[in-house]
């Protein structure tokens, strides 16, 4: 959709992503939900009582509270009972769909400022027990499901998320060579932007209790130091000969991200500052087995929507779900590399489901203001065959 009214982003916020099992693995998804949404509000300098609506994305409901999420946030950060919130869950697109879900809220005259964003915590996701819900009998067996393996396996198709990668690969005649190097950039490209300090205005610091004593968590924590020699060392994880490793698929990890959106008379009065206007978003299906190609046709009828060349975007960050699955998508679209994922991706950062999507345009919107830059494209990939784009434009 290419949106007819201006819809501005005034406050974007992340916390620093945890590694799995580390940093924040005692933090729910709510919880971190919380610590973005403060800091989102607090940049965006509105009062807790002009939010009218809260849009919060989540995939694996990881802790007791889960199926409150959104609700939970809004009560916490102090914003009036009285305002509605909603959960939604388009997998690995849920932190897009969370700003095109508010987006929309405006659009409808049902909205003015609407808080939005994704969250997730990969960490607590359960071991699950079914059918034991009305007992046992002597000599059942009953296994341990592990619902963050399953979530991350499509059952319709009976294809673990990685395979559809390897499909991508063979397609696109892929070498392990090109995929190792891919995620190289990506670990190289992070590292470069987070010693610069390119990172500061988006992260969100967060306290922890640690045995030392509190800390300030301020920094992605799953990047790691990577050369060549050692991603070529790692061998592949799904397929004999394959592409993907541990080296070049995404990171599980956990963290958040959430952004204020306002309409231009709620910026006005409220004399916020506008960061970005969303142009528009795209939303398509596409072959499960090859769901990793899904951001090329999102980001093609995004441009075709608003009227927007590719060429004339100047940074595109298409989250990394696997390497090969990027740089299939990088190729078919013809993408300069100085433009594509300047900053590394997922497979640094990690990946955190819902949370992606939110933390790509939080970051796009901090660094076209940055560099003083035109537009910015956020998409990602989604499991079962979607993709998503949002086009933002910075003002």
């Amino acid at each position: 959709m290419a949106t007819k009214s201006n819809i501005f982003i005034v406050g974007a916020k992340r916390t620093a992503f945890g590694t799995f099992g580390g940093s924040l693995a005692k933090l729910s998804a709510t919880d971190l939900a919380e610590q973005a949404s403060k800091a989102a509000l607090q940049m965006a300098a509105i009062s807790r009582s002009k939010v009218d609506h809260i849009v919060f994305g989540n995939v694996i409901q990881s802790s007791a509270d889960a199926a409150y999420l959104s609700r939970h946030v809004g009560l916490r950060v102090e914003i009036p009972i009285a305002t509605p919130a909603v959960t939604i869950n388009r997998l690995c697109g849920s932190g897009f769909q969370s700003i095109i879900d508010g987006a929309y809220q405006i659009l409808a005259g049902d909205s003015k400022v609407v808080l939005a964003g994704g969250t997730e915590s990969m960490s607590q996701a359960p071991f699950v027990v079914r059918n034991a819900r009305f007992g046992t009998t002597l000599g059942s067996k009953y296994e341990f499901e592990d619902s963050l393996w399953q979530g991350l396996t499509d059952a319709h198709i009976k294809t673990p998320m990685a395979m559809t990668a390897e499909k991508l690969g063979e397609m696109y005649k892929l070498t392990r060579a090109e995929v190792d190097e891919f995620a190289l950039r990506s670990q190289t490209r992070w590292r470069l932007a987070a010693n610069a300090g390119y990172f500061t205005a988006e992260i969100a610091p967060i306290e922890l209790n640690t045995r030392k004593g509190k800390v300030s968590f301020d920094r992605d924590e799953h990047p790691r130091e990577t050369t060549a020699e050692s991603l070529a060392a790692l061998k592949p994880v799904f397929q004999k000969d394959g592409l993907v490793t541990a080296g070049n698929a995404s990171g599980i990890s956990d963290g958040a991200a959430a952004v204020i959106l306002a309409d231009e008379a709620s910026v006005n009065d409220l004399k916020a500052v506008p960061l970005a206007r969303i142009v528009g978003w795209h939303v398509v299906g596409c072959d499960p087995s090859i769901m990793g190609i899904g951001p090329v046709e999102a980001i093609r009828g995004l441009c075709k929507k608003t009227g927007v060349k590719l060429e004339d975007v100047d940074i595109i960050e298409v989250n990394e779900a696997f390497a090969a699955q990027a740089l299939a998508v990088q190729k078919e679209l013809q993408i300069d590399c100085d433009k594509f994922n300047v900053h590394g991706g997922a497979i640094a950062l990690g990946h955190p489901l819902a949370a992606s999507g939110a933390r790509i345009i939080t970051h796009i919107t901090h660094e076209l203001r940055r560099r003083n830059l035109r537009y910015g494209i956020g998409s990602a990939c989604i499991g079962g065959g979607q993709g998503i784009a949002i086009l933002l434009e910075r003002v």
